[in-house]
């Protein structure tokens, strides 16, 4: 059986909640995750439900991310682009140690799981250990992808990014709303999103409150002055900002809770809707659990995720957390069965694209 190391994006929670999915399929199937190396933010703390499931397995390293806007609430990217020019120096280190973990790991197969600093290392210094990518964002290099109608120059930049990522990658997993044609020849293999067990086995029920997640906190305003403004309805909202109390409770209806997987889950197995930055992994929850969606895409790579999820059929779109929009559509909603098929094939798909790579290793 084969011994796997991941690098993992930090910024955010999809790519994190990925990989203790993708963890979870390979050591059931025999095999073993060595290590895994998460580029951090300075902006965020890795969420704990992540560090104690992997302990002494998690390695840090610096690694890019988005900066906000005016009020922390669109990306800057330009800003962004700018400010992390000015840690050149830190990613320089950063390629390095990726290289001398995996030497040190001695693993078979390095898994990235979206991160620029492990596109870079097989870039420049490329190891002899084979490299497979796995997110959401390879299905924007699919030829049949469809786009939101948006900025073509932030779109340009959004896929010249993504291709550094997986620099030197034998495979591309793209992770898809929907099933669609693998094209080896461009090493894309299409599979299902990789939603965790205790997504899938959660007790659903048709709760009479609004769950929520932003990715940036200060969207706390407008929510504050929503339920203020319709006090008979009650929101949970997760964020992860920064020095935050476990739970801030607002008032007897609204509460801010930081990022717990298990809570999150069980608030969005009982809610009515869900409202969120647009974020893959939730929206891909939300649509297995039969729950409306409203998408606030604060960048260009959440606005293609959040079309993608209104032309699905499974919610709508808004610059804001316009919470009245998504209460007006909830009675419109309708579930998608396919979908919730499409993900039970996930570990199907996943362990075929990775088979020949590690019946090779266990010979």
């Amino acid at each position: 059986m084969a011994k796997f190391l991941f690098v993992v994006q930090g910024e955010g929670r999809g790519h994190i909640t990925q990989a203790m999915t993708l963890n979870d399929i390979l050591t059931e199937n025999g095999h073993e995750v060595a290590a895994i190396l998460v580029g951090k933010s300075n902006r965020r703390e890795l969420p704990k439900f992540f560090t104690q499931k992997f302990n002494s397995k998690v390695c840090l390293f610096d690694s890019p991310n988005f900066l906000p806007a005016s009020k922390n609430k669109k990306t800057n990217l330009w800003a962004s682009i700018i400010y992390n020019l000015f840690k050149f120096g830190a990613y320089v280190k950063s390629i390095f140690f990726i290289h001398r973990q995996i030497k040190k790991y001695d693993a078979d197969i390095v898994v990235n799981f979206y991160d620029l600093m492990a596109g870079l290392t097989y870039l420049f210094f490329p190891p002899k250990i084979p490299l497979f990518c796995i997110a959401h964002q390879y299905i924007f290099l699919h030829p049949e992808y469809r786009f939101p109608n948006t900025n073509k120059i932030e779109l340009r930049m959004l896929k010249f990014f993504t291709r550094i990522t997986c620099a030197g990658a034998l495979k591309l997993l793209a992770l898809s709303t929907k099933k669609m044609p693998d094209i080896p020849e461009r090493r894309i293999f299409v599979v299902p999103p990789l939603l965790r067990k205790d997504v899938r086995e959660a007790q659903v029920s048709d709760g009479h409150y609004l769950h929520g997640y932003m990715l940036n906190d200060t969207y706390a305003d407008g929510i504050i002055r929503f339920q203020e403004e319709h006090p008979d309805v009650s929101l949970h909202f997760f964020w992860d900002r920064k020095g935050a109390k476990r739970e801030t409770v607002i008032n007897d209806r609204l509460s801010f809770h930081n990022l717990n997987d298990k809570l999150f889950i069980k608030y969005m197995a009982g809610c009515k809707a869900y409202a969120t930055t647009a974020g893959f992994e939730s929206v891909c929850e939300a649509i297995y659990m039969g729950k409306p969606v409203l998408t606030v895409p604060t960048h260009i790579e959440q606005a293609c995720n959040a079309f993608e999820t209104s032309q699905l059929g499974a919610g709508v779109v808004d610059d804001n957390f316009n919470l009245e929009k998504l209460l007006e559509y909830i009675p419109k909603y309708r579930k998608q069965p396919e979908f919730k098929d499409w993900v039970e094939q996930a570990d199907e798909y996943i362990l075929n694209v990775f088979a020949p790579q590690t019946a090779s290793d266990s010979t």
